[in-house]
């Protein structure tokens, strides 16, 4: 984990190999200070003011350079650690980018989110905790305890013994707050998917007057933070009286000793410049051991932050593009070879069972099933968006398996029931599907999908700006623009899951024929709840509780009086009402 952590620092190594070696020299700088102003009190008595303003010139220069490499550390610090988070926030980032949607669920997009926010971010205070103070503490340690030991080695072993002390109590503390900090995290999960599915969800809440409800289970989410966090908080506040006390008790005892040494010894053992910069180096030193126990909380908390991170990081995708994959899919044909599908292997509950399908390219298909009969799950292993469980799913006459995952979902183009639009403009949202096409091909595409008509009466046209998600265009249009994009994919086989549902009947039947006549050896699978969708494709299959229950053509599956039949009724019976 630690070499992966390192690796992420990237281009911004130099900054953080300079950050520690400027903060030795303030440090150095601020150690020196104490003894020179030992000098300049203890030659103060004689009078000789040349003396005064030597002692006074070198705290000057001392002091200046102390400031300059403190700023100079600082900006550093800030250009290490910000591109540190940025590096790691990049690549959680593009390691999501190759997950499959089953390793999307794994982790939940609430969680995945929270680590590419939140838990970078306590990476990255941590990160730059680390090359400044826990730099800085150690080495002001050192100096100012050698420093200490160097004018009177007896006074100084009253610092040395609160330090036992100290680490006892910081060591409790983290044993008692580090499992807190683990809740918290998990914790910070359910907030945000409390906030992901209300944002996400804001129609239907409004529509069915749930905000009341929602804003319960945000509280609650909310609540259980702010206990979590309040418990912990309360245990790190005890780290400050801890070092207070430790600090003021050492402060007296130094201090009377000191005098004690002074007046008893004619300042002879010991002087009063002396006796002041023990003072100092004294509060350096507990200063430095308070830094490192904000460092040790910190780090504390982001331990738990890394793990998350590591995980996502160090997670196998379940779906990898084989070494020398096949990069070409010879045809738009697919077979389905004895196919079954569980979501989770641990699960009895099969989604898939027993598929046996023969696809020729070219071929019209119509899928017609009830709502959870898994027509959408069969679909998604065409492009391999999952792996089948048992049997193989061929297309082009080769195992899905053995292609390159980019050249396969290149050559199969997936209109999905939730159709996504982009903030930008229309061309720009259409490129998604070809960035290279040109105008003359996006508006060819857009008249396949009779996308054409209501882009031309927009202000805009094709420039009109669609905001995120698509929410100023209506359902039936946005399916059209859907389907538009992935035409321009110039697909071997097009994928409809339920991507006409928003257009009248009669677009969606110029739809359907401007594919037969435009793309006709394309293969076309349509998932569709309205008959006269599917009608006129070269086979129909009726799912059932995951399994193909009935196939043939449109007039055949109404010989057999079965489930199709019963449907195609139903539609019949519900226009003549209409």
């Amino acid at each position: 984990m630690f070499k992966t952590f390192v690796d992420k620092i990237g281009e911004f190594k130099k900054e953080t190999i300079m950050t520690p070696l400027f903060m030795v020299g303030e440090v150095l700088m601020e150690c020196i200070i104490p003894v020179t102003m030992a000098a300049l009190i203890d030659h103060m008595h004689t009078g000789d003011l040349s003396v005064v303003i030597y002692y006074g010139a070198i705290l000057i220069v001392l002091a200046c350079v102390s400031l300059f490499c403190g700023a100079t550390c600082a900006k550093l610090a800030a250009s290490a650690s910000t591109g540190f988070a940025r590096n790691l926030r990049r690549d959680l980032f593009y390691k999501v980018q190759d997950y499959s949607f089953a390793d999307i669920d794994t982790f939940s997009s609430a969680s995945l989110v929270t680590r590419l926010t939140n838990d970078v971010t306590q990476i990255q205070n941590a990160f730059q905790m680390m090359i400044r103070m826990a730099v800085r503490s150690p080495m002001m340690l050192i100096f100012s305890v050698t420093m200490a030991f160097r004018i009177n080695p007896k006074m100084a072993l009253i610092f040395l013994a609160i330090i036992p002390v100290l680490a006892l109590g910081l060591i409790l503390i983290f044993n008692t707050v580090h499992p807190i900090f683990r809740r918290i995290f998990k914790k910070y999960d359910a907030l945000n998917n409390s906030v992901q599915e209300n944002v996400a969800g804001i129609r239907v809440v409004k529509a069915f007057v749930r905000e009341d409800f929602e804003i319960e289970k945000f509280n609650k989410a909310s609540e259980d933070v702010r206990q979590n966090f309040t418990r912990a908080e309360r245990i790190i506040a005890l780290n400050s009286p801890l070092m207070s006390t430790c600090m003021y008790t050492s402060m007296l005892l130094v201090s009377y000793i000191g005098a004690k040494t002074i007046i008893t010894s004619g300042s002879t053992a010991l002087t009063t410049g002396e006796l002041s910069s023990l003072i100092t180096y004294g509060m350096q030193i507990l200063s430095s051991l308070m830094m490192l126990s904000m460092v040790y909380m910190q780090i504390t908390f982001s331990t738990e932050a890394a793990n998350r991170i590591y995980e996502v990081l160090s997670y196998e995708p379940t779906l990898v593009s084989p070494e020398n994959g096949l990069t070409e899919v010879k045809d738009g044909s697919v077979l389905f070879d004895n196919v079954t599908f569980k979501y989770d292997l641990h699960s009895r509950r099969k989604a898939l069972s027993d598929i046996n399908l023969k696809i020729e390219s070219g071929e019209t298909v119509g899928i017609i099933g009830s709502t959870g009969s898994s027509k959408t799950t069969l679909i998604q292993l065409i492009s391999r968006l999952y792996d089948a469980t048992e049997g193989i799913v061929y297309v082009g006459g080769e195992d899905v398996r053995k292609y390159d995952l980019k050249s396969l979902r290149d050559a199969v183009a997936v209109v999905l029931q939730k159709n996504v639009l982009f903030k930008g403009t229309i061309k720009e949202n259409l490129r998604w599907g070809n960035k290279e096409a040109s105008d003359e091909e996006i508006i060819r595409v857009c008249k396949l999908a009779q996308a054409d008509e209501f882009i031309e009466q927009m202000p805009d046209k094709y420039d009109t700006m669609i905001s995120q998600g698509g929410t100023n265009v209506s359902g039936g249009q946005k399916q059209r623009l859907c389907i538009a994009r992935a035409l321009l994919k110039k697909p071997k086989i097009l994928i409809l899951d339920d991507s006409t549902s928003a257009v009248d009947t009669r677009t969606d039947a110029l739809i359907r024929k401007a594919f037969k006549e435009e793309i006709p050896e394309t293969t076309k699978i349509i998932i569709a709840q309205r008959i006269s969708s599917v009608q006129d494709s070269d086979q129909i299959i009726v799912m059932e509780s995951g399994k193909i229950v009935e196939r043939g053509t449109h007039e055949e599956l109404l010989k057999l009086k079965g489930i199709y039949s019963e449907i195609y009724e139903s539609q019949i019976k519900g226009k003549e009402e209409d």
